[in-house]
């Protein structure tokens, strides 16, 4: 996804994941940097985080800003940021999603969303599973990893203090946009 090989599909896709951006916003896993730059180029303050060297340098050289850092470390801004983006399944950064978005609740103003691409089969719950990057040319490193669908992800926000407003789906891949527990703003509430 993104970059020469998108697909009309994802692209339009992708657009849909950042239609929900309107401030502030944190890519968290940004990878390459297709969706921080593309907050950048509508406009939207963006900060892309990345573990890797390379993901941060192509953020950056495409006209993204991006820092190398572990998502789990402090980030600049914490508490500030109206929007967390944990797109392309970065839900299952580091096995433990129930941990991932307590730590997007911390970054999170009391009026900011989360905006989480969810498994398109809205039951998957599936944690702490090991698994690794494989190409014809290389093979990565194992890492841990999970899966999460809409409907679980209804318990896993409320363990964090978000809660569930909508969830939408765009070509096959299914958004589902989280908000701060304490604040009701009447849109799409359970």
């Amino acid at each position: 996804m993104g970059g020469t090989h998108s697909t009309i599909e994802d692209i339009m896709a992708d657009e849909a994941s950042i239609a929900f951006c309107t401030g502030p916003t944190l890519d968290l896993g940004c990878g390459p940097g297709r969706l921080t730059e593309a907050l950048t180029r509508a406009g939207v303050p963006a900060l892309g985080v990345d573990t890797s060297s390379v993901a941060v340098e192509m953020t950056n050289h495409r006209g993204g800003l991006a820092l190398q850092q572990d998502i789990f470390c402090a980030i600049p801004g914490a508490g500030q940021w109206s929007h967390v983006l944990l797109a392309d399944g970065n839900i299952g950064i580091g096995g433990d999603p129930a941990a991932l978005l307590r730590t997007v609740r911390s970054l999170l103003h009391e009026t900011g969303t989360a905006v989480v691409e969810v498994d398109s089969a809205s039951g998957v719950d599936d944690r702490n599973r090991t698994v690794r990057w494989e190409t014809d040319d290389c093979v990565g490193e194992w890492f841990t990893w999970a899966s999460v669908g809409a409907s679980a992800l209804y318990a896993l926000a409320a363990t964090a203090g978000l809660r569930v407003r909508r969830t939408v789906e765009s070509n096959g891949r299914v958004f589902t946009e989280l908000a701060v527990h304490s604040i009701d703003r009447g849109v799409g509430d359970p």
